[in-house]
């Protein structure tokens, strides 16, 4: 008795790699695009404290710039702090604290090219 040919025979081991490295490539797409939208939220939240910082009645010049790289600094890494600039702008007729901070884009985990990504954080000034 001769046992029938199975011309799929060993397609599940094949379909298995396949689809695995496709699976592994997409789930890390998205911790790289999780890890981007943190790190961005993160400078986000920073530049607004700092902003505000720098906003109050009592506040010295720079102030803004040093509480901002401070507070990046603690949250991710002093690399990120490099790039912090405040200056005064005046949104719709009232003046604010404008901290812009300027970091590394994290490509390969926190490491990268030279991409970069922007955080701007606004605060109204309080002497007005």
């Amino acid at each position: 008795m001769a046992r029938p040919q199975r011309p799929e025979r060993g397609a599940a081991v094949a379909d298995f790699a396949m689809v695995s490295v496709l699976l592994t490539v997409v789930f890390l797409a998205l911790v790289q695009l999780g890890l981007v939208l943190h790190v961005r939220n993160t400078l986000v939240s920073c530049a607004s404290e700092g902003a505000r910082s720098g906003a109050r009645a009592d506040a010295v010049p720079g102030q803004a710039v040093a509480r901002t790289r401070e507070l990046v600094s603690a949250s991710l890494s002093e690399r990120y702090a490099r790039s912090v600039t405040s200056r005064e702008a005046v949104v719709d007729g009232v003046r604010v604290v404008e901290v812009e901070v300027t970091a590394p884009l994290p490509v390969l985990g926190l490491l990268g090219p030279d991409g970069r990504v922007h955080a701007v954080g606004r605060a109204f000034l309080e002497d007005q």
